[in-house]
């Protein structure tokens, strides 16, 4: 929700900013509508145009870049969950208890995951205690001999490994990209466009291009924020990891 409203209101910010521009200019002194000043401005707004080039394309690889570790994560997540259960299978039916504690955790994992919850897969208080759950439930068993006692560390180990990667998630789930950095570009895009409205002629095509452009540019900015933040909006990292590991928990 908070990326939507953001891109609503960049596209408030760059369709105002030309359409102002191009409603004052006749308001303008006549020494400021000469020739030499439009291409002075028109000179500062291609300054500006570059800046606002090189920033979406940090932007661009910034998002890229913790979306795809992200995704990565997710992966790693799964597949330990697997190779947990599997080590509590190998201990023998007295795990059983422990399976079913993670088969609920991974299930509601699962049924989590929606476009309104920011981190479906692992901020879940509950499912916070479903691990817990586990690891008391594996605390409380009595290995009868060595193999068993083997296979109990590995299992611990690997539940740990599950929690470590669980708050790593937790981490990396809010996004990379500064404030800050969205505020500055969206300024240097909002003396983009008013250049656009400097001298532009009043008549419907003019304003319907700065409204196009305003939304495909705030539409892009939009993109960039949500893939930032890969547990909400249309840009997701994928649940099928996770609907895997829960089918391979199940069979």
């Amino acid at each position: 929700m908070g990326e939507v409203v953001a891109g609503v209101a960049i596209f408030a910010c760059l369709a105002g900013a030309a359409l102002v521009s191009l409603m004052v200019y006749e308001r303008f002194p006549a020494h400021h509508r000469q020739d030499d000043t439009s291409a002075v401005v028109r000179l500062a707004a291609n300054l500006f145009v570059v800046m606002s080039s090189l920033v979406l394309g940090l932007m661009i690889n910034s998002a890229k870049s913790s979306f795809e570790t992200i995704d990565h994560n997710v992966h790693t997540f799964a597949t330990e969950l697997i190779l947990l259960d599997r080590s509590l299978r190998q201990y023998g039916p007295e795990t059983g208890a422990a399976r079913a504690s993670l088969t609920a955790y991974l299930q509601r994992l699962v049924d989590a995951a929606s476009d309104t919850q920011r981190t479906p897969t692992v901020a879940n208080r509950l499912s916070e205690l479903l691990l817990n759950q586990v690891g008391d439930q594996l605390t409380a068993l009595n290995p009868p001999e060595a193999r068993h006692a083997a296979t109990l560390q590995v299992a611990q180990q690997q539940l740990q490994k599950v929690i470590e990667q669980r708050w790593v998630l937790v981490e990396q789930s809010d996004g990379t990209i500064p404030v800050p950095l969205i505020a500055l570009l969206v300024a240097w895009l909002m003396l983009i466009f008013a250049s656009f409205g400097f001298r532009a002629p009043r008549n419907g095509t003019i304003v319907a291009t700065f409204l196009i452009s305003g939304a495909l540019a705030a539409a892009a900015i939009y993109l960039i924020l949500d893939m930032d933040t890969p547990f909400s909006g249309p840009i997701q990292v994928s649940q099928a990891p996770l609907q895997r590991a829960l089918a391979e928990l199940t069979e």
